[in-house]
């Protein structure tokens, strides 16, 4: 018996890929994993689901509450994985004796976080990392920023900028502020990262509620913030670390002044090691805050410069964890990564043009009739080997039909093998473009195809 009619529709805040979306989204990912394969780093897979209690507490109160947990048919507490970092810490702590140091991953994957749905913001999508897990040096620093520039160079994004940040360097600050107590230097922190988002009003609000800062306070903590970081404009007089070092000794001394000063001489040698490669693509920004509680030292967010997409936000963001490993063992392995928003900067570059948004297949393969399907299989399977993309029509009927199929589908090139030229071990192939036809042998067919393909690029 047949049930009710069901209405066809996905979740809030998830998405159908139809093949517009994913072709181009494939093709990005395809050149990711070869920047990412290129720089040393292997690929990686963990489970979507983890033990709740991996996942808690690493990301702060609001990271928190933005877990999707529940309990599983076994009376176990479990969550989707809300980032890939994590979920890494735990492999690295699960696996060490398995694992070679230092440790370089690559992973590709969703994430879930119950966020409010709106533009730009869902609670699935993809993200690509890569970290390297057992360094605690500027060069493996250096590595991951350079790995992720190489992403948006294989990209064709000119128009980027990394802007680049030590915790220690914020910890200083907020401590000089009078915040001495962790969690509230914490809890400043995160207020710090909403600067683009918050007007400086309801920031100070949330500082004095979260972290007990006096109003007056939180409001001059928040001016240092925002004069510091368009410390590059300073260009021509004096360096950026140089300007940032005279801005810190300005507010800070004692303990807090050697802290801030030890951090941005590291930040400092590795915006170097960065500079040397990516000359202009890297900048000191000390209201760079990143708002997860793990990360522990270089923290950076990369944005694009082209005034058409910029109010998209940060593209590539990431930081050093030193502590987040040592959660699971008794072993503290720093670990420094980079993660790519997929969706993000898939969006800013097909708004500057970067990315077709075509699922076209190159080559389309006609069949005139039932007795002409093998021919028809056996010439596609011939250009396949040859490393054609192509498609065979699935329906039949007329040939004109079939030519309008291959149009659509954004086929260059149509074959035709009929009975004579199965007799003859040929094929015609038809330019959809000028309408020339071309017979040739089977056994000339694919250069011929690839070059009639080449010409047309």
């Amino acid at each position: 018996m047949a049930g009710p009619m069901l209405e066809a529709k996905t979740l809030k805040g998830f998405r159908d890929f139809l093949p517009d979306s994913m072709v181009p989204r494939q093709a990005m990912i395809r050149k990711i994993e070869a920047v990412f394969e290129r720089h040393g780093f292997q690929p990686l897979m963990t489970p979507a689901l983890e033990y709740l209690e991996t996942l808690m507490g690493k990301y702060g109160e609001e990271g928190d509450k933005l877990l999707y947990r529940f309990e599983d048919h076994g009376g176990r507490q479990v969550a989707l994985r809300y980032d890939l970092t994590v979920p890494l810490a735990r492999v690295v702590a699960q696996h060490r004796a398995e694992l070679q140091l230092p440790f370089r991953r690559y992973h590709i994957a969703p994430v879930w976080r119950a966020d409010k749905p709106q533009r730009g913001r869902f609670r699935e999508f993809m993200q690509c990392d890569a970290d390297i897990a057992g360094a605690n040096t500027a060069i493996a620093d250096a590595e991951v920023l350079m790995t992720g520039l190489g992403v948006l160079e294989a990209l064709g994004v000119d128009g980027a900028v990394l802007h680049l940040n030590h915790r220690d360097v914020l910890f200083a600050v907020v401590q000089a502020a009078g915040v001495v107590e962790p969690q509230r230097q914490i809890a400043c922190i995160r207020a710090i990262d909403k600067l683009d988002k918050l007007p400086p009003e309801r920031i100070a609000d949330e500082m004095a509620t979260e972290a007990g800062l006096a109003r007056e306070a939180a409001l001059e903590l928040i001016d240092f913030f925002v004069t510091a970081r368009g410390i590059h404009a300073a260009e021509g007089t004096e360096n950026e670390s140089d300007y940032l070092k005279r801005i810190v000794e300005t507010r800070l001394q004692g303990e807090a002044l050697e802290r801030a000063l030890a951090a941005i001489a590291r930040t400092e040698t590795v915006r170097q090691l960065v500079e040397a490669q990516f000359p202009g693509k890297i900048h000191f920004d000390v209201s760079i805050a990143r708002g997860l509680d793990y990360y522990t030292g270089v923290i950076y967010e990369t944005r694009l410069t082209d005034a058409r997409v910029a109010g998209i936000g940060a593209v590539m963001s990431g930081g050093r964890y030193d502590g987040l490993i040592g959660m699971f063992g008794k072993e503290q392995i720093p670990a420094v990564g980079i993660s790519l928003g997929l969706d993000r900067l898939l969006a800013a570059l097909q708004e500057l043009g970067l990315v077709a948004r075509s699922h076209a297949v190159p080559v389309y393969v006609t069949v005139f009739g039932p007795q002409d399907a093998a021919a028809a299989l056996e010439v596609a399977q011939l250009l396949r080997r040859a490393g054609l993309q192509v498609e065979v029509d699935a329906v039949g009927g007329k040939l004109g039909k079939q030519l309008e199929r291959a149009s659509k589908r954004g086929a260059r090139l149509a074959i035709l093998v009929g009975a004579d030229e199965q007799a003859a071990r040929q094929a015609v192939i038809k330019d959809l473009a000028d309408g020339q036809q071309h017979r040739v042998g089977l056994d000339a067919l694919a250069a011929t195809a690839r070059q009639l393909l080449d010409t047309a690029d």
